[in-house]
């Protein structure tokens, strides 16, 4: 939610920044509603003034004994009192106007996030390691999975539909070794507190992180109040939601693992082979409250953890700024972590590390404040994969395949695994 001052005061800069996401925007109904409801508040402040006063009167009337004045100018109180009734009841039906218009609006790109509205237009920031190279023709996840039995894709269709994935065996080990792995390193080596969520969430934790209301349809709705997490960015961002916090707590970090439920998965037409989309995943996600002159710094750090899983585990993979129109609804700034597939033979998203400055802040009302007596500060929150298993454990089977068919294990998962070579 952007700032109700900003709306009032530059309204040019909120249509320029969301036209720079492909979004347009109505900033004069906005402006024409929010005239009326201060004209709205301006009046009722004068008749609660004027009540005020005449309470103050008619308290004098009786106490000289005149009653007679003091009924008459009762019964005039009695049409003011109405008024200030019809007037906060329209108050508050503008208020709820105006809130459910902010909602609409989206985040605007920081001054650092280049234009464009397709990936051509993304800028590649970094790579680590070397593309792999194979004097075989590498297979895809799909195929190794299949002959090495790691993953039952039919039998998944048959139990769930398609987006979805049996683990079967040594693939069931690797899956619990990379979230295990990840929540380690990123608790024990980067300083991240561990929460375990719940996988249902209210619809307000959906509204102060973004999905609600715009994008209820690629949410599982389990029943009239609780839907199942797209991330666990939504209850781990809403963990400290209408509360004020003491400077001295920032910055909180945040890691979290969790299933993901989203009925996107594949409806884009693309990537529906194998691990590629699916509607159920697991994922460890980072999340962060930070102060705002820190917030940029902050993400850098917040992508560095984010890459650190990748180059322990030995996988080329390249770092890219995203465009406006690439971007999410709430977003500020995003990197995307993109990691080398062998067998598909390109780079696959799996990781997106977001600034959103106050946006999902001031939406679940997360305050800090820096003294006592100060005014309180919305806080900056930052999140990203660290990382998405299903992309992850893709391209551990492509990129450590070897000829006959068998995947070595990379080293740092061979304690938690067992083993070192996956073979049938």
């Amino acid at each position: 939610m952007l700032d109700r001052q900003l709306l009032r005061t530059d309204p040019d800069l909120v249509r320029s920044g969301a036209s720079r996401k492909g979004i347009e925007v109505d900033v004069e109904s906005y402006l024409r509603l929010d005239e009326e409801y201060r004209a709205l508040l301006t009046d009722l402040q004068a008749k609660q003034a004027q009540s005020n006063q005449d309470s103050k009167a008619i308290g004098q009337l009786m106490a000289a004994g005149n009653a007679v004045a003091a009924e008459a100018a009762k019964a005039s109180m009695k049409d003011l009192k109405a008024a200030i009734a019809t007037g906060e009841e329209r108050q508050r039906e503008l208020e709820a106007k105006l809130q459910a218009m902010e909602l609409q609006f989206p985040n605007l790109p920081h001054e650092s996030v280049p234009d464009g509205f397709s990936e051509e237009k993304n800028q590649i920031i970094r790579d680590w390691g070397d593309i792999p190279q194979f004097d075989f023709e590498p297979k895809p996840h799909w195929d190794l999975a299949e002959n090495l039995g790691l993953v039952d894709f039919p039998r998944a269709s048959k139990i769930s539909g398609s987006g979805f994935a049996v683990y079967t065996g040594w693939g069931a080990r690797l899956q619990r070794a990379l979230i295990t792995f990840m929540i380690d390193h990123q608790t024990m080596q980067n300083g991240y507190a561990e929460v375990y969520p719940p996988y249902l969430v209210n619809a307000a934790s959906l509204v102060g992180t973004g999905q609600l209301p715009k994008f209820e349809e690629d949410l599982y709705k389990a029943d009239e109040d609780l839907y199942l997490i797209p991330t666990a960015e939504v209850p781990v961002t809403n963990l400290h939601r209408d509360e004020i916090l003491e400077v001295y707590q920032l910055p909180m970090r945040f890691a979290a693992y969790s299933g993901c439920f989203r009925k996107e998965a594949g409806a884009a037409g693309k990537d529906t082979r194998g691990l590629l989309r699916m509607h159920q995943f697991d994922k460890v996600e980072l999340v962060k409250y930070t102060l705002p002159e820190n917030s940029y710094d902050e993400l850098e750090t917040l992508l560095s953890d984010a890459e650190s899983i990748l180059r322990l585990l030995g996988l080329h993979y390249r770092v890219t700024l995203l465009c406006a129109g690439e971007m999410s609804f709430s977003n500020a700034k995003c990197y995307d972590l993109e990691v080398w597939s062998p067998g598909v033979g390109r780079y696959l998203e799996i990781s997106s590390c977001s600034n959103f400055e106050a946006f999902q802040a001031r939406r679940a009302n997360i305050r800090f404040r820096r003294a006592q007596g100060e005014k309180p500060e919305f806080v900056h929150i930052l999140n990203g994969s660290g990382l998405a298993t299903p992309r992850l454990f893709a391209a551990v089977l492509e990129t450590y395949q070897q000829p006959d068919g068998t995947v070595v294990v990379p080293e740092p998962l061979r304690p938690l695994i067992g083993s070192d070579l996956f073979e049938r």
